[in-house]
C-alpha cells in the first residue's frame, strides 16, 4: 500500500510509520490523518507485525494541525473544530490507544499541539536531545485536544499539565525525561538506533502479554483498586493461556533465552 504523506516500512516484525511532510514539519493535514488511520488499521491486522514505531521525517516530529491546509474555514464561515476532531483526530488516537502491540515513538524534533498528543500515545517515548514538546493551543486561543488533557495530567501531574497548556512554552526533551513525560532522552545521532533496539526487543517478545500490559496500565487510571484487581485477573488469564508463557517458563527452568513467537 502506498501513501502520499507517510512512509511505511515493515521488516523483522516491526512496522515503522514516518510522518512524511518535512516541508511542513509533518503538520497534520486531513489527508495525512486519513492515511495514518488506514496505515494503523493495516498494521494492526498484520499478524507478522509485533511492534509499531512512529517517527517523523526531516527536522521535526510533528508541528500539530496544519493551519494552512485551507480546511479551517468554508465559505468564510467560522470553522467547527469539534467536528474535525471527531471525524479525523479521535479515530487515530483511539486506534493507537487500543493497539494490540507495543508502540514506540521516536521524537526526532519538535512535537507541538496535536503532534505532542500523538507522541504521547506511545508506550515508550524516546526523544532526541534537540527535540521539544509544546502545548501550542493557548497561543492561538484554543484548548488542548487529541487527548492532551487525558495524557498530560496522568504523566506529569495537574500542576505541570496546567503550566504546559496555559503558558504555551516549549519543554526541552531532557526536562521532559526528568518530569516523567517520556521514557528517556538521547543524543540526536543515536535516536533511531536506540528506538530500533527497543522496537526489536518488542518484536521478539511475548506480544499478547505485552499488549495486555499496555491495556491494563491504561485502564488503571480510571479504576478503583478492586476494579483493577479484576482487570489484572482477566489479563493474566489471557496471558497465561499463550504459548509464549509456556516458552517463557521453560526457558527460565532450562536457563536459556526464551524464543517468543507472539502466540
Amino acid at each position: 500500500m502506498s501513501y502520499k504523506t507517510l512512509l511505511v516500512d515493515k521488516r523483522d516484525g516491526v512496522a515503522t510509520i514516518t510522518l512524511n511532510r518535512p516541508e511542513r514539519l509533518n503538520a497534520l493535514s486531513p489527508e495525512l490523518m486519513q492515511e495514518l488511520l488506514s496505515a494503523l488499521e493495516d498494521i494492526d491486522a498484520d499478524a507478522t507485525i509485533r511492534c509499531l514505531m512512529l517517527t517523523g521525517a526531516g527536522r521535526g516530529f510533528c508541528s500539530g494541525a496544519d493551519l494552512a491546509s485551507g480546511d479551517l474555514t468554508k465559505d468564510g464561515a467560522l470553522p467547527d473544530l469539534g467536528a474535525a476532531l471527531h471525524e479525523r483526530y479521535h479515530p487515530v488516537i483511539r486506534k493507537l490507544d487500543g493497539f494490540r502491540m507495543p508502540v514506540v515513538c521516536a521524537i526526532n524534533g519538535p512535537a507541538a499541539g496535536a503532534g505532542m498528543s500523538l507522541a504521547l500515545t506511545g508506550d515508550i517515548v524516546i526523544a532526541a536531545r534537540s527535540a521539544s514538546f509544546l502545548q501550542a493551543f493557548a497561543n492561538i486561543g484554543l484548548v488542548p485536544d487529541a487527548g492532551s488533557t487525558y495524557f498530560l495530567p496522568r504523566l506529569v501531574g495537574s500542576a505541570r499539565a496546567l503550566g504546559l497548556t496555559m503558558l504555551g512554552e516549549p519543554l526541552p526533551a531532557e526536562k521532559a525525561a526528568e518530569w516523567g513525560l517520556i521514557w528517556k532522552c538521547v543524543d540526536d545521532n543515536v535516536l533511531m538506533e536506540e528506538a530500533g533496539k527497543i522496537a526489536a526487543k518488542f518484536a521478539n517478545g511475548p506480544t499478547i502479554g505485552l499488549g495486555q500490559i499496555r491495556k491494563i496500565m491504561r485502564q488503571s487510571a480510571n479504576a478503583t483498586l478492586n476494579e483493577q484487581l479484576e482487570i489484572e485477573r482477566e489479563a493474566q488469564r489471557i496471558a497465561g493461556r499463550t504459548r509464549d508463557f509456556i516458552e517463557g517458563v521453560m526457558a527460565f527452568l532450562q536457563k536459556r533465552p526464551a524464543k517468543f513467537t507472539g502466540q
